[in-house]
């Protein structure tokens, strides 16, 4: 009886470098999709968060508006009427005031963050420098300013103090000016 012997071949180095060429073209795409993955995930996931961060402004815009009427009038500023999200484009440059309270000669313009920084502060203080020419009909009136916040770094609730703003803490329900009775706001 007679066994066959099969011969295994031995790879050359032309089907060595085929299989090798092969393999890193399987490398290049799967890195390929899941670059694209990933950037799909980013994508995604910055959207998510930018509509989150958007809706929590609204929602911690919405505690300080809610009773900031009444807040202002114990502290002697008589209001009306809120606006929110006022934007404009002046000298280039976009501006978008959160939330302002308005009276016949008084007006309140507050800057509303969840987590309040001293540089912010320093933003909203040039802001407000040039609110009245901004808003030119507002040129009359008594222009005070108010940050609003749920957390705060750095000490920034006694810095913006400091510069004559009203300084607004977020509570569960609503908002506290936690300004002491004996601050005097610095006019704009």
């Amino acid at each position: 009886m007679r066994t066959q012997h099969h011969q295994h071949e031995h790879p050359t180095f032309e089907k060595v470098w085929q299989m090798f060429q092969q393999t890193d073209k399987e490398i290049q795409e799967d890195r390929r999709k899941a670059k694209e993955a990933h950037i799909l995930w980013e994508k995604k996931f910055n959207k998510l968060e930018g509509f989150f961060t958007s809706q929590w402004g609204k929602f911690i815009e919405a505690l300080v508006s809610g009773d900031l009427i009444n807040l202002l009038k114990e502290r002697n500023i008589f209001v009306n009427r809120t606006t929110t999200r006022a934007k404009t484009i002046y000298k280039g440059r976009e501006y978008e005031f959160d939330i302002i309270a308005i009276n016949g000669n008084e007006i309140v313009v507050i800057e509303v963050k969840t987590n309040l920084k001293v540089e912010d502060v320093k933003e909203f203080l040039d802001e407000l420098k040039v609110f009245k020419e901004i808003f030119k009909e507002y040129k009359q009136n008594k222009i005070y300013g108010a940050v609003a916040y749920l957390h705060q770094d750095e000490e920034a609730d006694k810095y913006a103090y400091r510069q004559g703003l009203f300084v607004l803490k977020a509570t569960g329900k609503s908002a506290v000016i936690t300004n002491d009775k004996k601050f005097k706001p610095k006019e704009f």
